[in-house]
């Protein structure tokens, strides 16, 4: 697993923007997924899925 430490690398993957939004999403999302989509080494698409318990 690459691990990103430096603001430099990490905005040649996602500008800050987008990783803010990713960050938001992972705080709303309580059961699900949030998958980071990449092409050529650079995220072009987030997708976020939510479920939702029945007890």
């Amino acid at each position: 697993m690459a691990t990103l430490t430096t603001k430099p690398e990490i905005e040649n993957v996602i500008s800050k923007d987008n990783f803010d939004k990713v960050l938001t999403y992972l705080s709303e999302v309580k059961f699900g997924t949030v998958t980071l989509i990449l092409q050529d080494g650079k995220v072009v698409q987030v997708e976020k899925l939510e479920k939702i318990r029945i007890r």
